[in-house]
């Protein structure tokens, strides 16, 4: 019996997809909930081995909320369920733990698939977001693909790119620093120049490849 969470602040959508789950044999949703605050709370109490979350939730986000049920709760797996092809929310997602990335407009059949093999311990993306990842590695510049010490960054610089790969934007990752949105926009700057990559998106890719250092 595979055990679900569905989290959604959206009540009709979320119901009527436990609806369907309830009546797939080998699935049972545990519980349903409409932030990232009650999706740690009822994880929690209620243990399932796979959660569907939205990416955008009032409070804490989706991704947000994937990154610390990781932490406390790692044997449990996370699909993204959402409506977002953005790219920064593919790749904070991936950075964050979360084993699947599926858009709302697949099937019910395509969904309890995917939760089949994600419990299983296999990784799942619509293809549409596949093809966005595959074209986002494939454009990065070979400096980019080689070996890199990020030591070559400053501490500054590290604690932006992980709010980058989380995504943040500048305005929050500002907020979030106690720096002006242009002190921000300077730093993303120069990590891009010293990760040799171009955009945002990119940065926020080699993220959730490589990771980045403790921050101190």
């Amino acid at each position: 019996m595979i055990k679900i969470l569905i989290a959604d602040d959206h009540f009709i959508f979320r119901e009527g997809l436990a609806r369907i789950l309830n009546d797939v044999p080998e699935m049972r949703v545990v519980a349903t909930v409409a932030s990232g605050e009650d999706a740690l709370v009822r994880a929690g109490e209620f243990k399932p081995d796979v959660v569907l979350m939205d990416v955008n939730m009032p409070g804490i986000g989706g991704v947000e909320a994937t990154r610390r049920l990781r932490e406390h709760h790692p044997q449990m797996y996370v699909i993204m369920l959402t409506i977002s092809e953005k790219e920064d929310d593919l790749f904070a997602a991936i950075r964050a733990g979360a084993r699947g990335y599926l858009l709302k407009n697949m099937g019910g059949a395509e969904v309890t698939s995917a939760i089949q093999h994600v419990a299983a311990g296999e990784a799942i993306i619509a293809p549409t977001m596949a093809v966005k990842l595959l074209t986002e590695f494939a454009n990065r510049t070979p400096q980019a693909s080689a070996t890199f010490d990020d030591q070559d960054l400053s501490e500054r610089e590290r604690h932006v790119l992980e709010l980058v790969a989380r995504g943040m934007s500048n305005k929050e990752i500002a907020a979030d620093l106690n720096l002006s949105p242009h002190t921000i926009k300077a730093h993303l700057r120069a990590i891009l120049d010293k990760l040799h990559l171009r955009s945002r998106t990119q940065a926020a890719a080699w993220a959730a490849r490589h990771g980045t250092s403790p921050l101190g």
